[in-house]
C-alpha cells in the first residue's frame, strides 16, 4: 500500500524516538495488533500476531529486515510480509506507514 492510498485510516501510534532499531514496538489501533518497526531509520507495520500460532512478532527477534517469531522461529520479511522460514506457511499482514514531523501514523484499510 502507498502512503497515499485514499483508502486507509491514518492512526498516530507513536513518535520517531519510541521506536528504537532492533525493538518492535507493539501498538493497537482498534481490535487490531501491529508491530512497529525502525530499520535504519525508515518505520515498518506488520500484524503483531504470527499467522502460524498465537505469537506475538513484537516479542520477536530482528536481524536486518526480518523478523523471527518467538515461538517457532518461522521468520517474515519485514518490508514486504512474505514468510521466508517454516513452520508458518502464510504472509504476515503489512500496514502503510507515514511520519509527519516526529509522529508516526499507521494506515488501516476502511471497512
Amino acid at each position: 500500500m502507498a502512503d497515499t492510498d485514499a483508502n486507509a485510516e491514518w492512526h498516530r501510534v507513536a513518535s520517531v524516538g519510541e521506536v528504537e532499531e532492533d525493538e518492535p514496538k507493539p501498538v493497537r489501533i482498534g481490535e487490531t495488533l501491529i508491530a512497529l518497526y525502525n530499520i535504519k531509520g525508515k518505520f515498518y507495520a506488520t500484524a503483531d500476531v504470527c499467522p502460524h500460532e498465537f505469537a506475538l512478532l513484537s516479542d520477536g527477534y530482528v536481524e536486518g529486515d526480518t523478523v523471527e517469531c518467538p515461538l517457532h522461529q518461522a521468520r517474515f520479511h519485514i518490508p514486504t510480509g512474505k514468510v521466508l522460514d517454516p513452520p508458518a506457511e502464510d504472509d504476515v499482514a503489512v500496514f502503510s506507514v507515514k511520519v509527519e514531523g516526529d509522529d508516526i501514523l499507521i494506515g488501516i484499510p476502511k471497512s
